[in-house]
């Protein structure tokens, strides 16, 4: 096969996969919130391009057991994509998956609408991470990120 053909394969492939995203009919999830969380840190998402973006706010607590969690707070929209997951970056604003730095999976994204929790595992060291980043784990690709900073307690 000659190679225009096979970059005319590859762009029809992308252009039916970026369609079938922006076709997806939008679910609405609403998680409840988990009861007596203390806010430790929080941040708002970002828009990087038209393509790429969230809006809301992503909270770090930690609840009565001593276990952390992540909230994606109820205003939480996010572009549509394929394999989005949630991670804890060190970087502070990474723009492209190869500048993410060291990372923590906390998971699939649930839902691009809605609020979300997820469960942060006991051995990271919150300290070591800035940013909670969308990114889309087939194409390297950040959606947004929420640099985090420490919630004042009264």
């Amino acid at each position: 096969m000659k190679p225009i053909f096979k970059i005319a394969q590859l762009l029809l492939l992308v252009a039916g996969t970026v369609s079938g995203c922006a076709s997806a009919p939008r679910y609405v999830y609403n998680e409840p919130s988990p009861e007596n969380l203390v806010a430790l840190s929080a941040g708002d998402f970002t828009v990087l391009d038209m393509a790429h973006w969230a809006d809301g706010t992503a909270t770090v607590s930690r609840g009565p057991d001593g276990g952390t969690v992540l909230r994606l707070e109820e205003g939480f929209e996010a572009a549509r994509g394929p394999d989005l997951y949630v991670v804890l970056s060190e970087r502070e604003r990474p723009r492209d998956g190869h500048r993410l730095g060291e990372y923590v999976t906390l998971g699939e994204l649930k839902s691009n609408v809605g609020s979300q929790n997820y469960a942060i595992p006991a051995d990271v060291d919150l300290s070591a991470y800035k940013s909670v980043v969308i990114y889309c784990v087939s194409f390297e690709v950040i959606f947004s990120t929420a640099t985090l900073a420490p919630v004042p307690h009264r």
